[in-house]
């Protein structure tokens, strides 16, 4: 990688993803196997992320099945909630819940990228309302699900809105980012969030695509290629 990168971004090096992020790149894959390589990349890429996000508790005992007892543990935080970026993080949420012990809230947030500026705009946010000085609602720790981080600027209004809404920590999982994208991300917050990536491309297009990138990873997974 030709720049350093934040001591919050954590690239995976498994073979498996680096195997199957190349047969995501080639615009030969079809939205069926799409949805089956962003699944895989997630559980594997998502499994590094909780390992080192979570911890463990002691919870009481119980019993085995031929008697013997045993001390019960559970992860710490358990106040979580797993929030994909519309549209295109809906794919991630599957792996990432299957990981988890048990189901955690969805929040979802919607966003896209005005054409010209390439600035995000907010258009759905279904995090749960709270009164000032009342965090019970709020999550300690939130995942953000989202397949790219291309120029960053997504991620980064994720995790304002995130911050305002009051959660401790965050967690952000994707398939691939370019370096650019992800230097500015790791700025936007970072003693407060990690960043769990596949892989990283060098930089973005006109377009603020990343290149050579997976396209658009939401028309491929959808079959909007072309709208």
């Amino acid at each position: 990688m030709a720049n350093k990168l934040p001591p919050n971004v954590h690239v995976s090096t498994h073979p498996s993803v680096r195997a199957k992020l190349s047969q995501l790149r080639s615009s030969s894959t079809n939205a069926k196997e799409t949805k089956a390589l962003v699944h895989d990349i997630a559980t594997m890429v998502g499994c590094d992320a909780l390992a080192h996000g979570l911890s463990t508790v002691r919870t009481g005992t119980d019993m085995s099945p031929l008697g013997y007892e045993y001390t019960t543990e559970d992860i710490s935080p358990s106040h979580i909630s797993l929030v994909p970026i519309l549209r295109s993080g809906l794919s991630m949420i599957d792996p990432l819940q299957a990981l988890l012990p048990s189901p955690v809230p969805v929040h979802h947030l919607g966003m896209y990228r005005e054409k010209s500026t390439l600035q995000p705009v907010e258009y759905y946010n279904n995090l749960p309302y709270h009164k000032a000085g009342d965090n019970t609602s709020v999550s300690e720790l939130a995942i953000i699900v989202d397949p790219i981080i291309a120029t960053g600027s997504t991620v980064c209004a994720a995790i304002d809105t995130l911050r305002d809404w009051g959660v401790s920590r965050i967690i952000s999982v994707s398939i691939l980012a370019s370096e650019g994208g992800l230097q500015r991300a790791a700025q936007a917050w970072p003693e407060g969030v990690e960043f769990w990536v596949g892989g990283v491309d060098a930089e973005t297009d006109e377009r603020g695509m990343i290149k050579p990138g997976l396209g658009d990873i939401g028309d491929r997974l959808f079959l909007t290629v072309g709208k």
